[in-house]
C-alpha cells in the first residue's frame, strides 16, 4: 500500500471501531434505562435510540465496502448487490436527516415557554414520536425505490461522463426526465427537513439568549453560573445539528463534484463516505456528555482509581 492508502485505510478502521462501539454502548445504555430505570427515561430518549441504530447502519454500510476495496478485494457486488447497497445507504442517509430534524423539533417543543403556541404540543409529544419515525421509514423507502434501476456493478476501472461511481458500482445511463424528477424529489426532501432543522435550532438559540438575559438579573453568582439540565440538552442538540449540517453540506458538495466530473475517481467517493460517517461517529460522544448513567459510571471509575491508586493522586 502507498502512504495515502495506509492513512485512508487507518481512518476507515478507526471510524468503524470507534463509531460502532460508541453508538452500541449508547444504545445499550438507553435500552437499560428503558427496562430498569423508568424514572430516568424521557420521551426524547426513543429518538436517541433510533439515531444510534441509524448511525451504526451508516458507518457499516458506507465504510465496510470502501475498506474491502482498500484491501484489494474485487467484485464484491453484482448488479443486485449494488442496487441493494445504494438503496439501503440512501434510505439510511434519509433517516439520518429526518431523525436529527425530529430531535431538534422535539427539543424545541420541550423547552418552549408555557405561554407559547408550542406548549400545547408537549402533552402529545410522546404519542407522536413512534408514528413520526415510522412515517420517516416509509417515506424514505418509497422515495429511494427509484434508485434500484439506476445502478449496476462496475465492470471497467475507467468510467467517464456524468453519473455515480464508487469502488464496486456505477450508475446506468440515466433517462433525462426520470433523472430530473428523481433529483428534484431528493432535493425537496433534503431542503425541507434541513430548513426545518435549522429553524428549530435558531428557536433553541433564541431560548438560550432569553435565558441568558434573565440570568444577568440574578445576583447570586452560584445560581447564574450553574447550567440547568434543560440548557445542557439544548447545547447538545445544537452541537448535533451543527455537526450534521457541516458534514452533510461537505459530503454533498463532494458528491456533486464527483457526479458531474468527466473523469471518475473512486477514491473521491471513498472520501465522501468518510465525511458521511463523521457525524454518526462523533454523535454518540455529544450524547454521552450529559447522560446521567454515563456520568454515574465515570464517577464510579474515578472513585475506583482514587481507591486503588491513592499515591498517583496524592502526588
Amino acid at each position: 500500500m502507498l502512504t495515502n492508502d495506509v492513512i485512508y485505510t487507518f481512518i476507515l478502521i478507526c471510524q468503524i471501531c470507534i463509531g460502532v462501539m460508541a453508538n452500541s454502548l449508547l444504545f445499550i445504555i438507553y435500552t437499560y434505562t428503558f427496562l430498569t430505570e423508568p424514572h430516568l427515561k424521557k420521551p426524547i430518549d426513543s429518538i436517541f435510540m433510533h439515531l444510534t441504530v441509524v448511525n451504526i447502519s451508516t458507518i457499516m454500510i458506507r465504510s465496510i465496502p470502501e475498506l474491502m476495496s482498500s484491501f484489494g478485494i474485487k467484485d464484491l457486488f453484482d448488479d443486485i448487490g449494488c442496487q441493494t447497497f445504494l438503496y439501503v445507504s440512501r434510505v439510511i442517509r434519509g433517516l439520518s436527516i429526518c431523525t436529527t430534524f425530529l430531535l431538534s423539533v422535539c427539543q424545541a417543543i420541550t423547552i418552549s415557554p408555557s405561554h407559547s403556541k408550542w406548549a400545547r404540543l408537549k402533552s402529545k409529544l410522546s404519542a407522536w414520536i413512534f408514528p413520526s419515525l415510522l412515517f420517516f421509514w416509509v417515506i424514505n423507502m418509497l422515495i429511494y425505490t427509484l434508485i434500484l434501476k439506476t445502478v449496476k456493478a462496475r465492470l471497467n476501472f475507467t468510467v467517464v461522463g456524468q453519473g455515480y461511481v464508487n469502488a464496486y458500482c456505477q450508475s446506468r445511463k440515466p433517462i433525462a426526465h426520470e433523472a430530473r424528477s428523481f433529483i428534484s424529489i431528493i432535493v425537496i426532501h433534503d431542503v425541507v427537513f434541513l430548513a426545518l432543522m435549522i429553524w428549530s435550532s435558531l428557536y433553541l438559540v433564541w431560548i438560550l439568549y432569553r435565558h441568558h438575559r434573565r440570568a444577568q438579573h440574578i445576583q447570586t453568582s452560584s445560581l447564574s453560573s450553574k447550567m440547568s439540565p434543560e440548557n445542557k440538552a439544548i447545547y447538545t442538540i445544537l452541537l448535533l445539528v451543527f455537526c450534521f449540517v457541516f458534514f452533510y453540506l461537505s459530503n454533498n458538495c463532494l458528491t456533486l463534484y464527483g457526479y458531474y466530473a468527466s473523469e471518475k475517481n473512486s477514491r473521491l467517493e471513498g472520501i465522501g463516505g468518510i465525511l458521511s460517517s463523521c457525524y454518526p461517529t462523533f454523535c454518540p460522544f455529544f450524547l454521552m456528555k450529559h447522560n446521567k448513567i454515563i456520568l454515574k459510571l465515570t464517577s464510579i471509575l474515578s472513585n475506583m482509581r482514587m481507591t486503588f491508586c491513592p499515591r498517583a493522586f496524592s502526588g
